[in-house]
């Protein structure tokens, strides 16, 4: 699954330890989210949408096959 975490958390300024605090995660899940190695869960995936102002839908996306 792609995502636009990276991009969007950098556009607000967020780093990727605030971001996983604020979703109650490790800064180690976010990294591997960004890096596409671990897809979130669908509580997971809200919390993120909501933490970077924007909708699960927005965020992610089906990858290239």
């Amino acid at each position: 699954m792609e995502n636009e975490i990276k991009e969007r958390r950098r556009e607000l300024g967020i780093s990727q330890e605030e971001l996983a605090k604020i979703c109650g995660v490790s800064r180690q899940t976010v990294n591997a989210i960004e890096n596409k190695k671990y897809d979130p869960t669908l509580g997971l995936a809200f919390h993120l949408a909501q933490a970077l102002g924007t909708t699960v839908d927005a965020l992610f996306h089906p990858g290239q096959r």
